[in-house]
């Protein structure tokens, strides 16, 4: 478990009036980049049109519901809120209303939507041969504790299931720990860093003391430099632009955005979303890298789900699922399957997934 508070973004340096406008030619079309309060902005018909693909804005203070939504971009006013091909994703900034026109930052157009969109576009996106697993906590730290067990078993246990799988894709695998053991978080990610053509997958059940009913699949990779994390809150444009970026965000953005369509196409868990953060792990690795939390082991039901070593087995299958489409990124060029193209497959194990949980 990673733990994160829950907080609204202070955006009053971005509600400030539009100070000019400009089109800027960029490949495949025209960006007409609005100013807001010293920060670029685009049209979510602009985006729509360069993309093409249809795109949809909910009200602000309505929730976003998966069943009812009808565009591969859909986002909700004054929130950072977004459904991208059907997976829930949280923007860097929230989605801004200006003379009843809806604007997206900039930043989330080439940190958030374009990997997302187009992640076998990105540059040395796929080039792997190692993955490194890292099985959160060890040793004395426990991580969250259940009545069923503790966090840092849970997540040795699922590396060690996905180590074969990933073995038989020909794959090479290293491990942080192999065992019941502490590992410093900075040796976690210098053991990342010291394989080649490596990518980081670290592993982790979630917990929350502020809803006993909170469940659900989410997904973390590194915060772009000059954007506030999902969790952050009242931050200022300067603190922004202090805050270091990682020269590996667009590919662990798709990295993220393979594996956690798998995880909720073939399992079903609520949708929390592909987020941002700045964990250690994550900011001290230098290769595409992501943390996993697979779950809340505050739930009642959740962490008994959990706790089950099957329905681990099947958590392990779908990322492996996940790191094979990143890794075909590369060699196909062509998009990975979406959370839908997995609910649609005739021999998808979703079926036997939800027959598992029900048993549970």
């Amino acid at each position: 478990m990673i733990r994160t508070a829950r907080s609204r973004l202070n955006i009053a340096l971005l509600t400030a009036g539009i100070a000019l406008s400009q089109t800027i030619t960029v490949a495949g079309g025209d960006w007409e980049v609005i100013k807001v309060g010293g920060h670029d902005y685009l049209t979510v018909e602009n985006v729509s049109s360069f993309y093409g693909l249809p795109a949809g804005v909910v009200a602000r203070g309505e929730k976003m519901r998966f069943e009812t939504v009808k565009n591969p971009l859909e986002f909700v006013s004054g929130s950072r809120e977004a459904m991208i091909n059907g997976a829930r994703s949280w923007l860097c900034f929230p989605l801004i209303e200006q003379d009843g026109k809806y604007l997206v930052s900039r930043t989330d157009v080439a940190k958030t939507i374009e990997p997302l969109v187009r992640p076998h576009r990105v540059s040395n996106v796929g080039s792997v041969q190692t993955i490194v697993l890292d099985p959160g906590h060890g040793g004395y730290d426990k991580g969250q504790v259940s009545r069923y067990g503790n966090e840092k078993d849970f997540a040795l246990d699922v590396a060690r299931k996905l180590r074969p799988l990933l073995q038989a894709k020909g794959l090479r695998v290293i491990m942080t720990r192999e065992g019941d053991y502490f590992v410093p978080l900075e040796v976690r990610a210098k053991i990342a860093n010291a394989a080649r053509n490596s990518i980081f997958v670290s592993i982790h059940f979630n917990a929350t003391n502020d809803d006993p009913n909170a469940t659900g699949f989410e997904i973390f990779s590194f915060t772009p430099r000059g954007a506030p994390s999902t969790s952050d809150t009242a931050l200022t444009s300067s603190s922004f632009n202090t805050q270091p970026g990682s020269g590996v965000d667009a590919q662990s953005m798709a990295l993220s955005a393979c594996i956690y369509h798998s995880l909720i196409g073939h399992i079903p868990e609520y949708d929390r979303g592909i987020k941002r953060a700045r964990f250690a792990v994550l900011r001290l690795t230098k290769v595409p890298a992501v943390l996993i939390e697979g779950g809340f082991l505050t739930e009642r039901g959740e962490c008994k789900m959990i706790a089950n070593e099957d329905w681990r087995g099947k958590l392990a299958a779908a990322i492996s699922v996940g790191i094979e489409n990143y890794r075909a990124l590369g060699v196909k060029k062509q998009p990975p399957m979406l959370v839908a193209d997995y609910r649609k497959q005739s021999c998808s194990p979703l079926r036997s997934f939800r027959e598992s949980a029900a048993a549970l």
